[in-house]
């Protein structure tokens, strides 16, 4: 399955920004579908994910009720929609895909055999 990222910018903090993650080839809508992000110098983190085709959503503690994952009608688009967007939030975000992760490593870089590219989303104070 191929993923590819897109819809970073420059915002000011308190902006809204939309991520997209277009996925394609083949069983890619029924794929696990997580964003990550890494920041200059940190690891990479687990950020939403939107669970096989059931649908079940999780989100890290720090975006929370700012961000929120969904799956397109056609399944094969993702978006991560993030409000109240903050400095640290800063990083480049990666879709990342998965046909077989099992729940209790979700959150996990590692269990995700397909990525995107990457995109930029940089917030300014």
């Amino acid at each position: 399955v191929q993923l590819q990222a897109c819809g970073g910018g420059l915002v000011q903090a308190g902006d809204s920004l939309r991520l997209s993650c277009v996925t394609s080839g083949r069983s890619g809508s029924g794929y696990t579908v997580g964003w990550f992000r890494q920041a200059p110098g940190k690891e990479r983190e687990f950020v939403a994910g939107i669970f096989r085709s059931e649908g079940r959503i999780y989100y890290a503690d720090s975006v929370k009720g700012r961000f929120t994952i969904s799956r397109n009608r056609d399944k094969k688009t993702v978006v991560l929609q993030m409000n109240s967007l903050r400095p640290e939030d800063t990083a480049i975000y990666y879709c990342a895909g998965s046909e077989s992760v099992i729940w209790s490593a979700r959150v996990t870089p590692n269990a995700y055999p397909y990525w995107g590219q990457g995109t930029q989303l940089t917030v300014s104070s």
